[in-house]
């Protein structure tokens, strides 16, 4: 095994190692939002936005998506687009209620 080789291992590691350090901190938050006596709907947002964060990260480094091509970070954008529309959908039909209140 040449030496190029094995420095090239190395940095693998380390960057699995630092992501896997990133997720434990991440988890940690997400815990320490639950103590933090926060309204239900900011919590859940928040919980929310940490847990995106991490699924990026286990997505982009675990899955290898970070060095995919253009095509598949489009077709991810466009789920997310249309999964932002279809939990709009039942907000907006449920808003006429709670403004007739």
């Amino acid at each position: 095994m040449s030496s190029g080789h094995a420095d090239d291992i190395r940095k693998h590691v380390k960057t699995y190692l630092m992501v896997f350090g990133a997720l434990m901190v991440l988890t940690v938050v997400t815990v320490a939002i639950s103590y933090l006596h926060l309204e239900v709907h900011e919590a859940i947002m928040i919980a929310l936005a940490v847990a995106t964060v991490k699924g990026s990260l286990v997505a982009l480094y675990f899955m290898h998506l970070n060095h995919e091509r253009k095509l598949i970070y489009y077709s991810l954008a466009l789920t997310a687009v249309f999964f932002a529309f279809l939990m709009i959908i039942p907000l907006a039909t449920n808003l006429d209620k709670i403004v007739q209140k």
